[in-house]
């Protein structure tokens, strides 16, 4: 199984070139912190409501991408709410990207290519080598917005991600992301995580704008 940060990777790929998707970088910063924090929650690690995120089980995940973050949580002399830890976290968010990325080229579901413009910069870019795992995780979750489906656990999380991260608006036309916007709302609203992911965010863009 994939973790939070690998799936997200993957819904950020283009599907023709394999190239990664613009997303403003301190919002890929926190969409990526808040895909680590995710994974520790459904590991039961950390748990988290409206005013605080705790630690539950402070024994490491063996996961070089995972503890990392849990050990700067169980370091912390504060407690602190999600919102607080997905802007810390996101520090860690270049090499959080660096590994999803390695360990999807070590699945062999990608592979690394560098494109040479000009001979002035390079774009890299990641084409799909399993196509099956990365349409499994778009269709699944296009597929949710419209239907009535529960979502499961995981769904849930990569769906809060993925409306933070703004991916929504380059994988659905205008008109169904219009359409699916109430139930993106609905689906995230059953996250306390996902919440405070999408709050950070636009609370980092809202800033950025008046800056």
């Amino acid at each position: 199984m994939l973790t939070f940060p690998e799936e997200i990777m993957l819904m950020l790929l283009e599907d023709e070139d394999g190239k990664i998707l613009h997303v403003p970088e301190l919002t890929l910063r926190c969409v990526l912190s808040g895909a680590v924090l995710m994974e520790l929650a459904l590991r039961n690690k950390i748990d988290t409501d409206l005013s605080q995120l705790v630690v539950i089980d402070s024994t490491p995940t063996g996961d070089e991408m995972l503890d990392p973050t849990l050990q700067m949580i169980i370091e912390s002399d504060e407690v602190n709410n999600g919102k607080y830890w997905v802007e810390k976290c996101a520090l860690n968010a270049d090499e959080i990207k660096k590994t999803a990325l390695n360990r999807l080229i070590e699945k062999k579901i990608l592979e690394k290519v560098d494109d040479r413009f000009l001979w002035v910069f390079r774009t890299r870019r990641y084409p799909v080598v399993d196509g099956k795992a990365e349409q499994e995780v778009k269709l699944r979750i296009l597929d949710l917005l419209f239907s009535d489906k529960l979502p499961n656990p995981r769904d849930i999380v990569i769906i809060s991600l993925v409306e933070a991260s703004g991916i929504f608006k380059h994988l659905l036309s205008e008109s169904e992301h219009k359409r699916s916007l109430e139930r993106i709302k609905q689906i995230r609203n059953m996250d306390f995580l996902g919440r405070a992911v999408t709050n950070s965010v636009r609370d980092i863009e809202a800033s950025l704008a008046l800056a």
